[in-house]
């Protein structure tokens, strides 16, 4: 092989080794760099448009967030967006605010459930309260706007006697509670108006049929059990009772434990319904042998 082919030869492979390194630094070294600038000058060039057009382009962008706000909002449960402990404490305090003397609820906060989207702060609830409070308070809870669940529910019958013998029959339980929230304000309204979250009456599921306790007469009524009749005048009936008090009463005027629910002049009697922890009696008064007679 001459000496001129021999050049060719290598003047061929270094041409191709320059090719081949140019194609590399071109396509391979470059090519990342040269997407970056183009992307930043997309960036840039969104920037570059005159007030005028961003100010459609602002306009048009609220008008969208209040849509989808508007669709959040009409929701009946929201998730919140970054939510504090002290945001479930301060809820109970305002549900509790009304509650009788007699009702209080502890917060006792249990763990953190993290999830993907939402995830879950979790608290047990327990204490001693009167049947409506405590109906006010699970009714709160599970209709207000920003999403709690109950479970676990555990409930007994309580009575408390206060210093006056007055027996109050409240609920005694104990339930955890879910506070729901995410990390994503997809889920969440900024403005939003809280649900209803006052329960209509409930019957008292607790408050027993047949008691034991029954409350003293403190507002000095007639006892019906010791009374006599004395005299009947025009729509009334004159009584007194074992300690030699009188009382004028009418239809309907309360008696200890009842009521006076019936005046006879033809047969010269009165009649009163009674209810002795439960138990329902009917009591009349004779005013011609002064005698009392139970129905």
């Amino acid at each position: 092989m001459n000496s001129k082919v021999k050049n060719t030869i290598i003047i061929a492979v270094i041409l191709l080794l320059i090719l081949l390194v140019g194609g590399l630094f071109n396509y391979v070294y470059l090519k990342n760099k040269i997407s970056d600038k183009e992307k930043k000058i997309k960036e840039l060039t969104l920037y570059q448009l005159d007030p005028e057009t961003l100010t459609e382009q602002l306009a048009l962008l609220r008008k969208r967030v209040a849509q989808l706000d508007s669709i959040l909002a009409n929701r009946k449960y929201n998730v919140p967006y970054n939510l504090s402990q002290s945001d479930f404490y301060n809820f109970i305090n305002e549900i509790s605010y009304s509650f009788s003397p007699y009702s209080f609820v502890n917060i006792e906060y249990e763990t953190t459930v993290q999830g993907n989207p939402l995830s879950i702060y979790r608290y047990i609830l327990s204490g001693t309260a009167e049947y409506n409070d405590l109906n006010t308070l699970i009714y709160a809870i599970e209709e207000s706007k920003m999403l709690k669940k109950i479970s676990n529910v555990e409930m007994s019958n309580n009575v408390k006697v206060d210093e006056d013998g007055i027996p109050h029959y409240l609920v005694t339980f104990k339930f955890k509670v879910d506070v729901y929230f995410s990390n994503d304000d997809r889920f969440y309204v900024k403005d939003f108006v809280e649900n209803r979250l006052i329960p209509n009456p409930a019957y008292d599921i607790f408050y027993p049929l047949i008691r034991n306790e029954i409350p003293p007469n403190t507002e000095g009524l007639l006892d019906v059990q010791n009374a006599k009749l004395l005299a009947l005048i025009p729509e009334g009936a004159f009584l007194s009772d074992a300690s030699g008090n009188t009382f004028l009463l009418w239809e309907g005027d309360k008696v200890y434990l009842g009521y006076l629910t019936n005046i006879n002049y033809d047969k010269n009697e009165v009649s009163f319904v009674l209810n002795k922890g439960g138990i329902i009696e009917t009591v009349t008064l004779k005013l011609d042998k002064e005698i009392k007679k139970s129905k």
